[in-house]
């Protein structure tokens, strides 16, 4: 049998491809995709701003088990799993050898993304969530998705939600802080109920009104909308009055480099600033900031990329726990088929919906206008 997938094919340029569905070798699980979503990265590589290039897009993604290799009878949470069993795999792979994996480091593993940015055309090809199936590779860590969480929701846990679980565990209790998040698209909106569960209060910045409006059911205290509050000057005064104080934390989640320097802006003196939206490090993604700033505010400025690989299984349960708080079935306001791959990231990019999803068994439909 065959099945589809989309390939990257030059800059903001995909192309369906088919191919022979292999049968897993030793320690291989082979999906069949059911949903995977359009995550910012997904758009700047399609964009030709990252390193891969010809390889198959998407990688927030959620399958069902088609066929399980020789030695795989449970998930990395040891909960059994058999055919037809819904899977949300890491997207990432560990090596468990190269530097980084020697110190603890699994989420930067130099080996990381070799199969996640192999060309299409290279066996099992399937190596992708924009596709009809998956191949979990041995060892690639993943887990069942809980009864009570939809494809939906689930899609978008092993990259987005994920690592902003991650994130926010790393700069401890965040019980009582204020914080502003830059950026209200999914990841945003993941930040915002995180911190929300967890007792901060949140101020979210951004320009695109569909999006403030839809965070504020996230647990949002208040937004600023960058339209309206046009430069760096008005919008720390706004997200500052909402709060009643200066951040304790600010997140930037925007991709755009400059965001940067007024995270550094917004912080209040001894606070944090993480940075997980611009991972981009072509040349032309800079910017100028203000290093006495970091300094005489004493500020910790932390960069984080993914996550470590078993905390996918601690953010399927929060999303479990918190299903009837947070209205995350309703994130995703587009689902288009494989087919309309190129589509979906053109009106993703150019910000004419919110978060697009690709299902692979749905009906082709010509436009969405």
């Amino acid at each position: 049998m065959h099945g589809r997938l989309a390939s990257m094919a030059g800059v903001r340029k995909t192309e369906i491809q088919s191919h022979e569905i292999p049968e897993p070798t030793p320690g291989q699980v082979v999906l069949d995709i059911t949903r995977a979503n359009i995550c910012g990265t997904d758009v700047h590589m399609w964009e030709g701003k990252h390193l891969f290039k010809n390889h198959v897009m998407g990688h927030e993604m959620v399958g069902t088990v088609r066929a399980l290799g020789e030695g795989v009878q449970s998930d990395f949470g040891g909960r059994p799993v058999g055919v037809g069993d819904r899977v949300v795999p890491v997207y990432y792979r560990t090596c468990m050898r190269c530097a980084r994996c020697r110190d603890g480091l699994f989420n930067i593993c130099d080996r990381g993304s070799d199969f996640q940015g192999a060309p299409a055309k290279d066996y099992p090809h399937f190596t992708g969530g924009f596709a009809t199936q998956y191949v979990i590779q041995p060892g690639q860590y993943f887990y069942r998705v809980p009864d009570n969480v939809s494809d939906e929701v689930a899609a978008g846990a092993n990259c987005g939600f994920t690592q902003m679980f991650y994130a926010l565990d790393q700069v401890g209790s965040i019980a009582n802080r204020r914080v502003v998040v830059q950026g209200a698209g999914g990841l945003g909106i993941y930040a915002c109920a995180i911190a929300s569960a967890g007792g901060a209060q949140v101020v979210a910045i951004d320009s695109v009104p569909t999006r403030l409006e839809a965070i504020r059911g996230f647990g949002a205290l208040g937004t600023v909308d960058m339209s309206v509050h046009t430069d760096v000057e008005t919008r720390k005064a706004r997200a500052t009055r909402i709060l009643g104080s200066e951040p304790d934390l600010v997140i930037d989640l925007t991709g755009v480099p400059s965001a940067l320097a007024e995270s550094i802006e917004h912080c209040r003196p001894g606070g944090t600033v993480l940075e997980l939206g611009n991972v981009s490090v072509d040349p032309s993604m800079t910017t100028t900031l203000v290093p006495g700033l970091i300094t005489r505010k004493c500020l910790t400025v932390k960069g984080l990329l993914r996550y470590q690989p078993w905390y996918l299984s601690e953010a399927l349960q929060f999303l479990s726990r918190t299903r009837e708080r947070f209205p995350f079935d309703g994130m995703t306001d587009r689902e288009y088929s494989l087919d309309e791959t190129q589509l979906a990231l053109e009106r993703t990019a150019a910000r004419q919906v919110t978060r697009a999803a690709i299902v692979p068994s749905a009906p082709q439909v010509s436009s969405d206008e």
